[in-house]
């Protein structure tokens, strides 16, 4: 597995991270389809990354203010365009997995008919869609949300580099 981490600046309307990097898992696990889902599902559990659906990613820009985000691809592949528009695209495919941490701008640009991911997130957080500037309420309780406790694919402490401290 090949871990890449990079953090992301602030874009226009997009609050991205500061704090957290967003952390792409190349060759994450191998395989491909449903048994492919069960297993991320699985590996996203025991990291304390609860699983919450099954499907693609949206082709527009949005982020999430009450939650980090794991994604595991299972099918298929995509360009994710990170950070809002304008921001890095990032190629991922089956056996792939994105650690998106909250605030961070997110949408497919392009994805093969048969993509799919699942989508985790930390015991206790649930996600919401946000497709506008934060105010000062989103940001707050953007900064107030906890790190994760654990990588969701490594299971490492923390969540800042790909399991690293």
């Amino acid at each position: 597995m090949e871990i890449e981490s990079f953090f992301i600046s602030e874009n226009g309307w997009v609050p991205n991270n500061a704090r957290l990097p967003v952390v792409v898992y190349r060759g994450a696990l191998g395989g491909e389809g449903n048994d492919l889902a069960d297993r991320f599902e699985a590996l996203f559990d025991e990291h304390g990354w609860t699983p919450d659906w099954r499907d693609g990613v949206f082709d527009y820009h949005h982020y999430h203010s009450t939650a980090h985000e794991a994604l595991g691809v299972f099918a298929g592949e995509a360009t994710l365009e990170l950070g809002g528009p304008g921001g890095r695209k990032v190629s991922v495919t089956a056996g792939d997995a994105v650690m998106l941490p909250t605030g961070t701008g997110h949408r497919a640009v392009s994805a093969s008919e048969d993509f799919r991911v699942v989508g985790a997130y930390p015991q206790g957080q649930t996600w919401d869609i946000c497709r506008d500037a934060p105010d000062d309420a989103g940001r707050a309780r953007m900064g107030a949300l906890p790190d994760p406790k654990r990588d969701p694919v490594t299971g490492a402490a923390g969540a800042r580099t790909g399991g690293e401290p």
